[in-house]
């Protein structure tokens, strides 16, 4: 009874207060004890359950969803698709922008080994396609969501028109077991985070980052910029009200956690949590989430943008508006090939090189220095990409409901 006292008392503090605390004792940890490496297996053991554990949802809910959803469902799907897809595409026009106004140059490091970047958009577009048609087992165990969206869409779509109503309670009541344990794992995020900011205060000096402040500033400034302003007035337009509470909320909610797993595929399963807390439609959420995870990459193609660009000017090369349009459609594109694995934009940004004819040996050194600030660059990038994800899936969602005289609380 004691011990039952305890877990609900825990459960009873705000999750945001109890994960800021959980960052605040591993930063501590950090800095005073950096020997204490076993700290670290409590960040690997929640990303590591998350992953674990994100694909079977996903799968589950989106075939229960889709055999039980109703025809409102399809216009949804249409704006947020819209929505995703412009909010990419603002981003790599903003980071243009930036670059044209305080264009940067890099100091190159030693090429990165081992890393085998796509050669084209050719290939970007060519691997989703064949990944689309992975066995659906070996999509579960590794975490490909183009796959594991394909099949369960198929199922749920066959479910619906030819599965018994008892056939489609089982895959409800498994999906809904399977978010419960989602939930549980959530409750143990301030132990997960506290290993994961430990690790990042104990392995990565600052002086690491004071050779790349103005690169960082320019990505970090690009993506607050369209978070805060253009996501914020987009969302602010379909919601026909204030956007910053919800914006406020998305920000705490899911991106905090975002920043530090560094993965939109581990954050599906607090998105989803979050969607349930704002009201959401079930039906709609469980399938726009994970593709949000996929195509709304924001801070892939403001990464993919600004390096290029930075690469461009450290080379010498003269942009002309016309390149830098081609570069913010190509960047758009290949963003939504970027895996949903920390670091997953910086192998497309060779592509992206190639556009003004840059080497491999070059583009791959511009990798590398992608990796050194990664620690802040990817965290902030996985970030605004996976709060987007529950921003615009609530505007699309909105959109409908002002159809129907409702209004979104949040």
């Amino acid at each position: 009874m004691e011990q039952q006292s305890v877990f609900e008392k825990w459960n009873s503090i705000s999750l945001p207060l109890r994960i800021f605390t959980g960052m605040c004792i591993g930063a501590a940890l950090g800095v005073m004890c950096p020997s204490q490496t076993w700290i670290i297996i409590l960040g690997n053991m929640f990303v590591g359950a998350l992953k674990a554990v994100a694909p079977l949802l996903v799968f589950l809910l989106v075939i229960s969803s889709l055999a039980f959803a109703t025809k409102g469902v399809g216009a949804k799907f249409k704006n947020v698709l819209i929505l995703y897809m412009a909010s990419t595409l603002m981003s790599a026009f903003a980071a243009v922008a930036a670059c044209f106004i305080w264009p940067i140059t890099l100091k190159l490091t030693k090429a990165v080994e081992g890393q085998a970047p796509p050669s084209g958009i050719s290939q970007v577009l060519g691997t989703l396609l064949t990944n689309m048609t992975m066995n659906p087992l070996s999509a579960l165990v590794n975490g490909n969501y183009i796959a594991i969206l394909f099949w369960s869409i198929l199922i749920g779509l066959a479910l619906k028109k030819f599965a018994s109503e008892t056939t489609k309670e089982v895959f409800s009541h498994l999906a809904d077991s399977v978010s419960q344990i989602v939930r549980w794992i959530i409750s143990t995020a301030p132990f997960g985070i506290m290993g994961l900011v430990f690790d990042t205060v104990a392995n990565n000096g600052m002086e690491v980052f004071l050779g790349y402040g103005k690169l960082l500033i320019v990505l970090i400034g690009c993506m607050l910029f369209i978070f805060l302003c253009v996501d914020a007035t987009v969302v602010g337009c379909c919601l026909r009200k204030n956007p910053y509470p919800l914006v406020v909320r998305c920000a705490r909610e899911s991106g905090v956690t975002a920043f530090f797993t560094r993965s939109s595929a581990a954050n599906i399963p607090v998105n989803m949590a979050l969607c349930e807390k704002l009201g959401l439609d079930k039906d709609f959420y469980s399938v726009s989430i994970p593709l949000g995870a996929t195509i709304n990459m924001n801070g892939a193609a403001i990464t993919i943008t600004v390096m290029t660009l930075a690469a461009v000017n450290t080379l010498g090369i003269q942009t002309d508006l016309g390149s830098a349009f081609i570069l913010s459609v190509l960047a758009t594109v290949a963003a939504c090939g970027a895996s949903g694995v920390a670091g997953g934009s910086l192998l497309l940004i060779p592509m992206a090189c190639s556009l003004f004819g840059i080497s491999a040996d070059i583009s791959m050194q511009v990798v590398g220095v992608g990796f050194i600030i990664g620690v802040l660059q990817d965290s902030f990038e996985t970030a605004i990409n996976s709060a987007g994800d529950v921003m615009y899936t609530a505007a699309a969602e909105a959109i409908e409901w002002r159809k129907e005289g409702k209004e979104l609380n949040f």
